[in-house]
């Protein structure tokens, strides 16, 4: 049975650009990747490599961190450089930078693949996640938090494991493809994270706009009685966010201040579950993701398998470049995706897409900012039911202890009220602002406390 979840808008979807359009290799590959040791709230790893090694692929070049997945060279070739780069998110984290040979000369593999693809009761739930972690596997929906560390947290806490394949911002459709053109991978990675939290079902979330590739999923099972079953969404934004597919699937609502697990239930994106399927069965790594190149400012939008690290320039110039002057270019999606001011920045593991979009896509977004009307439409599209005109109000009056009583951490920063507000009030930019206000304050009276 399928629930509903409070609020919710609907943007157009303009996924037709690429939704036919299968997964590509790159014809250049980058002369050079950028490999982040850390998040953009984590400390930085330990590089086990130096400047002039020559690596190879797949060769694990930072271990993990409590909040930073490992990291393995995406290319073979020479370390140039160990040094802080400009990241998508705006801010610079330590580097490693890789000079590309061209030959992908594969490195040896660290552990054992698993012989057989349909017994995944042959490994350990333990064996499964040491291969997760060894193969620094991050959540590939955007949150690239490394999927160890949800799987550990999860054993023995869950009785629901949902796959997210709801994919619901605008353009997006490169886990469409993923579903299409590798279902058995979607299904067998299923199937071995069920494998590792205890579980005899599993079920994956897919919008009913996604034909083809709810199709494909289901060719894998049986047409009753499976152990996974893929259900059909109506399409929704932000149904992908994970509160809201758990509420949508479960009819559960997550505590406020609590994780997925409280609930009883984790959520793993369908690009993870395929890359843990590769790593059980093929050995290998994370060094790889799709990425959707689309807007109406490039000139062929394509679905790419990129290594990680590559520039998004390289991504623009594989997709032919500019057909028009973009005013603005994302990394990720139009709802939450960050505008770029340095193609430079590379792509990291949470990276679904990068979107040239022209002044006729964002137009209502140039708009000047007018008063607010109180009409009440953010409150309206609110998915976790907040009220993001008082977060708006509060936060620009630096009212940082009345923000705490409004909740204002549960924002997931989705922006459905942002693109529903006839004002064109900047909300979400003040909701961030409220949250660094919040902790501002609360890291002070932690410190007044520890000093009294």
């Amino acid at each position: 049975m399928l629930h509903g979840f409070y609020g919710g808008v609907h943007p157009a979807d303009r996924k037709k650009t690429t939704s036919k359009v299968k997964i590509a290799a790159m014809e250049r590959p980058p002369a050079r990747v950028v490999l982040p040791l850390c998040g953009q709230d984590g400390e930085s790893g330990e590089p086990l490599v130096k400047v002039g090694d020559k690596v190879s692929l797949g060769q694990l070049l930072c271990p993990a961190t409590p909040r930073f997945a490992a990291v393995h060279a995406s290319v073979s070739g020479t370390v140039a450089a160990i040094e802080p780069c400009l990241q998508s998110w705006g801010g610079k984290a330590l580097s490693i930078v890789l000079e590309n040979d061209g030959k992908d000369a594969p490195a040896r593999p660290a552990w054992t693949p698993a012989p057989r693809r349909d017994a995944p009761q042959d490994l350990t739930p333990g064996e499964i996640v040491d291969i997760v972690r060894q193969a620094g596997i991050a959540g590939m929906g955007g949150g690239a938090f490394p999927a160890y560390l949800k799987l550990h947290s999860a054993i023995g806490r869950v009785d629901a494991l949902l796959l997210n394949g709801a994919e619901c911002e605008p353009y997006l459709t490169a886990d469409e493809r993923l579903m299409e053109e590798r279902p058995e991978a979607v299904i067998g990675g299923t199937r071995l994270l069920m494998r590792c939290l205890a579980l005899d079902r599993a079920v994956i979330g897919v919008e009913g706009n996604k034909y083809a590739a709810v199709a494909a999923l289901r060719k894998q099972l049986p047409l009753r009685g499976g152990d996974v079953e893929v259900r059909t969404l109506r399409a929704r934004y932000p149904q992908g966010s994970e509160k809201q597919l758990i509420q949508k699937l479960t009819g559960r609502r997550v505590p406020t201040g609590k994780l997925p697990a409280d609930a009883g239930c984790v959520v793993f994106n369908v690009a993870t579950a395929a890359a843990v399927y590769d790593a059980v069965y093929d050995a290998v790594p994370l060094t790889r993701r799709v990425v959707t190149v689309s807007g109406s400012a490039v000139a062929e939008p394509k679905n790419l398998l990129v290594p990680l690290g590559t520039p998004l320039e390289d991504l623009i110039r594989e997709a032919g470049g500019w057909r028009a002057q973009p005013d603005r270019v994302l990394a990720g999606g139009p709802m939450m995706g960050a505008a770029q001011f340095d193609l430079s920045t590379p792509v990291t593991k949470g990276t679904s897409a990068v979107l040239g979009l022209v002044a006729a896509e964002i137009k209502p977004a140039n708009r000047p900012e007018g008063p607010c009307l109180r009409c009440g439409r953010c409150i309206e599209a609110c998915p976790m039911g907040l009220e993001p005109v008082y977060l708006h109000l509060y936060a620009d009056h630096g009212r940082a202890r009345e923000l705490a009583g409004l909740h204002i951490m549960d924002c997931t920063e989705c922006g459905a009220c942002a693109y529903g507000c006839p004002a064109r009030i900047r909300l979400v930019h003040s909701i961030r602002s409220g949250k660094q206000q919040l902790r501002s304050l609360q890291e002070k009276n932690r410190g007044e406390g520890g000093a009294g």
